[in-house]
């Protein structure tokens, strides 16, 4: 049996990751200036941040079509997939979730033969960008491992229910236009330094405090990580534009637990168009 992992373009896993661990990825696309991109195909994430940097008005983003969809399981399973297990971006935040359920009955309704060899299992994530794609990442490494499909879904299941979330944009420019934050508010954080933190809760974005200053944001997330991860579990550290910072970022989590992190991997476009090219953020599994 050929079971397939795999997931959207929001989940940030870098191109060698797909193909190291065989993660079939669709993306999600991207319209800025009139002119579509395919998310991690057609544009960089350095390209990206530089539109962040400069626009006027924010890139939008458009959720995979059913019709992309549909194309997309009739690949996998023209190719011989037998047991599909794709996780999708937060449904709560975009259509794509949606978008998978209805193309997989459409698939079906076209190619009932399908039913008899190929199963595909749709799982919302409830988050964004390594929230669920860590989990997907570790999945796929139990597959090679030879663990079963139920075995995958069980841990899937069990990550995307602790996994923790959590950006701090060091300027508020996208905040503002994105409407994370009003422009007053963004206006007043931004003349006195103040930083929001943002955690993605049951598939919805909150701001349960703020900072003032990059090294308290620094020190806020490294606290945040030694306290509430469950020791010898994965994370992952994000950057963006601000490499400089993110060295500080690392140095300082490395101060307070000593763990590696698993990946350090740049923002996606989803996030960076809330949080803007200057940001940092850390996910990790939460102990309970």
């Amino acid at each position: 049996m050929k079971i397939k992992i795999s997931t959207d373009s929001t989940a940030d896993i870098s191109k060698s990751l797909q193909k190291e661990l065989d993660i079939s990825v669709i993306p999600l696309t991207i319209t800025y200036d009139n002119v579509d991109y395919k998310d991690g195909v057609d544009l960089s994430k350095q390209e990206f941040y530089k539109i962040l940097g400069e626009c006027e008005t924010l890139p939008t983003t458009c959720a995979v079509s059913p019709y992309e969809y549909t194309e997309y399981f009739k690949k996998l399973w023209q190719e011989g997939v037998n047991e599909l297990i794709h996780v999708s971006i937060n449904s709560k935040g975009s259509s794509t979730y949606q978008n998978a359920l209805i193309a997989k009955n459409t698939f079906f309704g076209e190619y009932p033969e399908a039913k008899d060899n190929f199963n595909i299992t749709i799982i919302d994530s409830l988050n964004y960008s390594q929230g669920y794609g860590l989990g997907v990442i570790k999945a796929a490494k139990m597959l090679k491992d030879g663990k079963n499909k139920n075995e995958i879904i069980e841990f899937l299941n069990d990550w995307l229910s602790n996994v923790k979330v959590v950006f701090v944009p060091l300027d508020l420019k996208c905040v503002k236009k994105s409407g994370r934050i009003s422009a007053a508010a963004a206006f007043m954080g931004d003349a006195i330094g103040l930083k929001p933190i943002i955690v993605f809760e049951n598939g919805e974005a909150i701001i349960p405090s703020k900072v003032r200053g990059e090294q308290k944001a620094v020190e806020f997330l490294a606290q945040t990580v030694k306290n509430e991860r469950k020791a010898g579990t994965p994370y992952s550290l994000a950057y963006a534009g601000n490499l400089e910072i993110f060295e500080k970022f690392k140095a300082k989590i490395l101060s307070e637990i000593d763990e590696e992190p698993t990946l350090e991997f740049p923002l996606g476009s989803i996030i960076a168009t809330n949080t803007g090219p200057n940001a940092i953020g850390v996910i990790f599994y939460e102990g309970k």
